[in-house]
């Protein structure tokens, strides 16, 4: 049997420094908001030849008001462009100029949404990722009110909260530094993987508590011995899930195209950070917390 709790102090500390420099990485550098939240358009195409130059492309269509253009080759041939708010009659301006008529290129995508909307979204998304936390959170208390007195209801939803804090601010870290350093942006897809992972984690943190819930009624052993029993228990059931998942994700990731890329990668990131705080922190969390009681009422 595998002694995960003894370990814990290691685990807690590997966890607390990802989790402080995540938060360094987003204090330092912020988090980059796609148009979906600031506003703008954006102009995915593909060139049936060789791709033009970024200046190139510039200079075709310098005489049109775009506001802040940023170009971003991707693959061997395409382009995406993105710009302030236009409407349709500047959209279509920008294919002529860049030889769409000409069989040039190929639009794959546009996308266009008013300053104002965007706001209202970024304010939404705060709500909904904050009101999903909550609602877990008395979820964990309730599913489990009925179970020993050892470890306290809230205690459960407690270290839940924590390891899903521990799952979602990781991958924000990592969207903080990229966006920093290659411009990769924080959008709605990107927001529903971390919403998924949300899902995801709180899954797998629920079955490793209700096994410990069982373990508990069963008797005659420690809670660190219960909290072993329960995580080795439920270690091929949780691998199986998480890298059957994590498998088709990192195909996405890799042949999903631009437009997937991103949202696979909050994935795979929620995914890894959820199979280690479901093992390693949250349970181990309610087994420091006991020890802790019991030494207390010792004294």
């Amino acid at each position: 049997m595998i002694h995960f709790v003894k370990y814990r102090k290691i685990y807690f500390a590997v966890s607390g420094i990802l989790i402080l420099a995540s938060i360094a990485a987003i204090a330092a550098y912020g988090l980059k908001p796609g148009i979906d939240f600031t506003g703008g358009s954006i102009l995915e195409m593909q060139y049936t030849g060789d791709r033009p130059s970024n200046q190139d492309i510039r200079n075709a269509l310098s005489g049109l008001d775009l506001g802040s253009l940023t170009i971003q080759p991707t693959g061997d041939k395409g382009v995406i462009m993105r710009m302030q708010y236009i409407g349709e009659d500047t959209h279509n301006e920008i294919l002529q100029k860049l030889g769409k008529d000409e069989g040039k290129m190929e639009e794959i995508r546009f996308d266009s949404i008013g300053p104002t909307i965007g706001k209202e979204l970024r304010g939404k998304t705060t709500f909904v990722v904050l009101l999903a936390l909550l609602l877990m959170f008395f979820y964990i208390v309730m599913a489990f009110r009925k179970a020993h007195r050892l470890v306290r209801p809230w205690q459960y939803g407690l270290a839940s909260l924590i390891a899903l804090f521990h799952d979602i601010l990781i991958p924000l870290g990592v969207f903080a530094v990229l966006g920093k350093f290659y411009g990769v942006e924080i959008s709605i897809p990107v927001i529903t993987a971390l919403l998924t992972v949300l899902g995801y984690s709180i899954n797998n943190v629920i079955v490793v508590f209700d096994r410990v819930r069982e373990n508990i009624f069963r008797g005659g052993q420690s809670f660190e011995e219960v909290v072993d029993r329960s995580l080795n228990q439920t270690l091929t059931r949780q691998l199986n899930t998480s890298l059957t998942t994590l498998f088709v994700v990192i195909a996405i990731f890799l042949f999903g195209g631009e437009t997937l890329k991103y949202f696979a990668l909050a994935l795979m990131l929620g995914i890894v950070s959820g199979m280690f705080s479901a093992f390693f922190i949250a349970a181990p969390l309610l087994a420091s917390w006991v020890n802790r009681r019991e030494k207390t009422k010792v004294r």
